[in-house]
């Protein structure tokens, strides 16, 4: 094992003195190209590109001597530092940090970021990093081969947003441009990059004056989930109860990173709880008024949803594909369009045992472990404790096994 590892960081300033002094003791430097041409490293070293981290990391393993590893930016950020760490290896390592790439790129676009989203986007997470920005207003990407400006702008399809995109940051090939999210791809953007990603329709959920959380807080104004109907602006459908919104919502569990579907959305009291927890949402009705008082609803929460005016199952054709489902009318046949999409979890309700039957069977054909339940509330009135409203109906919900619980 390397008698001492230290990880640079290198942001394109001069290096510090505590990194020239670790770099110029070594025997092994791993790092990118063009830190590998740094003046400051020994001729006498062995040199590793550093491509796979966990490869290097098993050559510093076997290394007898001292190891130094150049990463850009913050290496303790999204950086080499948490793979060097791993237990497999067994490497105590010291860190000279530097600015990260991602307060580079606000730097540049001259933006506070304290309550921006940090995602990473590799071609398997780049998906759900998109979700994140359909999510949230403000959002910087890590990109990378396969999973840069070009397929964000593409996957967005839909979504108006603005991109900041800071490429080779610290090089004296830096450069910064903005557009539009629809143009991104008709350009070639060089690795490395920073996107950040900004706008959506305006909320009134963001503190005035800056917060408190990094990444922000979208709503202070409720406590809890599935709020009573008073939260909202109505009307309501019988599939908008409270209680049965509270195990819709604990069915599919939302969260950051998802993209969900609500097929008719109706006051929007479910799309505002499932963009509480962080989800992208697509609403979708065929009512006019039901697609405008989603909107409002989510603007009042300070939460960001994508409202399609439109009829399912035929309007669904062209949508992302979702995480999960809540299907709040269309009955059996939209239920049945849905699950040919494959999402990993779906919700649904009926007023009839036949046609909970109905949905059940055909969920269970599309290969979803189904349950089923028959939900009833009673709404007393406290000052008399007497019955003011009772409400009926089944709950179904179905969860695809071979995919992410």
């Amino acid at each position: 094992m390397a008698d001492r590892v230290t990880v640079i960081g290198w942001d394109g300033s001069p290096l510090t003195a505590a990194a020239r002094s670790a770099l110029g003791a070594a025997t092994l430097v791993a790092g990118a190209a063009h830190h590998l041409a740094l003046p400051e490293v020994p001729a006498r070293a062995e040199r590793i590109r550093l491509g796979s981290v966990s490869l290097a990391a098993r050559r510093i393993t076997g290394h007898r001597g001292t190891a130094v590893v150049l990463a850009d930016g913050d290496p303790g950020f999204f950086g080499v530092v948490r793979t060097l760490r791993a237990p497999e290896y067994g490497l105590e390592v010291e860190v000279v940090p530097a600015v990260s790439s991602v307060a580079q790129a606000f730097a540049r676009a001259g933006m506070p970021w304290d309550d921006a989203q940090v995602v990473v986007a590799h071609r398997r997470t780049l998906r759900r990093a998109v979700n994140v920005c359909r999510a949230h207003t403000k959002v910087a990407v890590l990109t990378s081969p396969g999973a840069g400006p070009a397929e964000l702008g593409l996957l967005l399809e839909g979504v108006h947003r603005t991109f900041v995109i800071c490429e080779e940051l610290g090089t004296e090939r830096e450069q910064v441009t903005v557009v539009t999210s629809d143009k991104a791809a008709d350009h070639s953007w060089r690795d490395p990059n920073v996107v950040i990603v900004i706008g959506g329709p305006v909320t009134t959920g963001a503190p005035e004056g800056g917060g408190w959380l990094a990444g922000g807080d979208p709503d202070t104004s409720q406590r809890g989930w599935a709020l009573p109907a008073a939260a909202y602006a109505g009307p309501f459908g019988e599939g908008e109860t409270e209680l049965l919104r509270a195990a819709q919502l604990a069915r599919l569990g939302p969260k950051s990173g998802d993209l969900v579907w609500d097929i008719g959305c109706g006051s929007g009291a479910f799309t505002a709880e499932a963009a509480r927890f962080g989800a992208a949402v697509i609403a979708v009705d065929r009512d006019p008024d039901a697609c405008a008082r989603t909107l409002a609803t989510a603007r009042r929460f300070g939460v960001q949803a994508q409202i399609v005016h439109g009829t399912a199952p035929h309007d669904l054709e062209d949508l992302p594909e979702p995480d999960v489902v809540r299907v709040g009318g269309g009955g059996a046949a939209v239920v049945s369009a849905v699950a040919d999409r494959r999402p990993a979890r779906i919700v649904t309700h009926a007023a009839t045992r036949d046609a909970a039957e109905l949905i059940g069977r055909d969920l269970t054909e599309h290969g979803y472990d189904v349950e089923c339940a028959l939900l009833q509330s009673v709404e007393l009135d406290t000052r008399v404790w007497t019955e003011k409203e009772r409400t009926v109906g089944f709950l179904l919900s179905g969860r695809l096994p071979d995919r992410h619980p």
